[in-house]
This record gives structure tokens, C-alpha cells and sequence, in this order.
């Protein structure tokens, strides 16, 4: 299932990185950070429940942000 969310990043670099710590996120498949658009794209995996893997992206996204937003 794949679903898209606004995101809150400031610049193309930490864009990629929280793409990278996104995909790293168990229960994902797939991801994809566009900073120009400022969404993120979420392919989940088979049996994945999204609110609680969101939960854990948005905690890898604030390790490479701290001031990201990711509305859930």
C-alpha cells in the first residue's frame, strides 16, 4: 500500500538522508523524499500497520532533522 504525506525538510540534503533513514525503517518497502514538493511517498510493507511505522519514520527523520514534521 502506498500512501503520501506532507513533510516539513529544509533543504535537498537532508531530503536524500531522510529518504535513506526512511527506507532503513522496518515496515517499509519503499520511499521517496521530494524536497521541491515537500511530500514523502510511503510504499508499506505486506502486513505493515502505518500508523506505528510512521511513528518509527518520523523518529528516524528527526534524528537527521530535528525540526521535521511529518503529517500523520
Amino acid at each position: 500500500m502506498k500512501k503520501t504525506y506532507p513533510i516539513e525538510v529544509d533543504c535537498a540534503n537532508c531530503a536524500n538522508l531522510m529518504e535513506q533513514a526512511t527506507k532503513k525503517t522496518e515496515g517499509i518497502a519503499d520511499a521517496t523524499v521530494n524536497f521541491m514538493t515537500q511530500k514523502m511517498i510511503v510504499e508499506f510493507a505486506e502486513g505493515a500497520d502505518p500508523k506505528d511505522v510512521m511513528k518509527r519514520v518520523l523518529k528516524a527523520c528527526k534524528k537527521v532533522e530535528p525540526d521535521c514534521e511529518i503529517e500523520l
